[in-house]
């Protein structure tokens, strides 16, 4: 997709508190459980994080405990068997998808931009989510694999968090011809300031406090979605 000047473009949307309520890695890590690839124990501290994300959004503390958690649960397995955990748990995850962030979407699939989802969360989870959604693409972290499929626990390049976003979208930039600061960014986190500050325009969804002030101060859109007003 090109923009009305032809040159290419891009939105990038943050998942988890923009595009849908919650957590995507909460439902993953469920079905992780389930299928005995998670300990209890580590369902539990998801279920208390998934708590305090839904109320208070995402931390760079708790973003890598989760990481670490990820890479440690997946060591040994086959890419294949988490790809067929992620297809059994994404329909209920897009029903999550906030009515007023879906608007946004259309927005800007009008304004001719490719809808790219960028996300710390697993590759293969966010990739089939943005392709549920009929998104143009996705960002978010990749673990490498061995020579038989099989994760070896490490990354493969950057975590997709905070500053790794950029990185992540600048390789997708190069591959696809954007101009990144013609793009737009999308996100309720100060955690994605540097996201916000790579592209062109900025817009703040239902951001958190820092953010909000940040937004303020700098001019950029605010966005409400999925509140109650009183």
């Amino acid at each position: 997709m090109t923009a009305l000047s032809g040159a290419p473009t891009a939105a990038f949307f943050d998942l988890d508190r923009t595009l849908i309520r919650g957590s995507a890695n909460y439902p993953l890590a469920v079905a992780a459980f389930r299928s005995g690839h998670v300990p209890w124990r580590d369902l539990v501290k998801d279920t208390l994080n998934a708590v305090t994300f839904h109320r208070k959004g995402s931390t760079d503390e708790g973003s890598e405990a989760l990481r670490e958690r990820i890479l440690r649960a997946v060591a040994g397995l086959r890419q294949s068997d988490i790809i067929h955990l992620t297809d059994t748990i994404v329909p209920g995850i897009v029903r999550r998808a906030i009515p007023a962030s879906t608007a946004l979407l259309a927005e800007a699939r009008a304004a001719g931009h490719d809808r790219i989802v960028v996300s710390a969360s697993p590759i293969e989870l966010v990739s089939r989510i943005a392709t549920a959604l009929g998104l143009e693409g996705a960002v978010a972290t990749r673990s490498e694999l061995d020579d038989d499929g099989c994760y070896t626990g490490r990354l493969a390049g950057e975590f997709c968090y905070a500053a790794g976003k950029v990185v992540e979208m600048e390789k997708l930039a190069a591959e696809r011809g954007y101009d990144l600061t013609r793009c737009s960014a999308y996100s309720d986190s100060i955690s994605d300031l540097p996201m916000m500050e790579r592209v062109g325009t900025a817009v703040a969804v239902n951001p958190d406090r820092e953010l909000r002030e940040l937004a303020r101060e700098r001019g950029w859109r605010v966005v409400e979605v999925g509140r109650k007003r009183h």
